[in-house]
């Protein structure tokens, strides 16, 4: 299990800010909702293998991208 105080430290990848909460066996960014698996208690914080919300078909269509707060390096 994911301790409370890694929780508190991790943030989202993708602007390097935005807290996470953890839902199952995922940590969720509560800001565009993307999902990164957690196996073995580990956090998977790889944003190419990253679960994009509902309704979102790529990493250009999430809100931190749009605003220009996240820097990809993923094409």
């Amino acid at each position: 299990m994911v301790s409370e105080d890694l929780l508190a430290l991790l943030v989202c990848p993708m602007d390097q800010k935005t807290s996470l909460r953890r839902e199952g066996e995922s940590l969720v960014c509560t800001r565009c909702a993307t999902r990164f698996a957690i196996k073995d208690d580990i956090p998977n914080m790889l944003i190419e293998e990253a679960a994009l919300p509902a309704g979102c078909h790529s990493l250009a269509d999430l809100p931190c991208v749009k605003a220009g707060d996240a820097k990809l390096d993923v094409p």
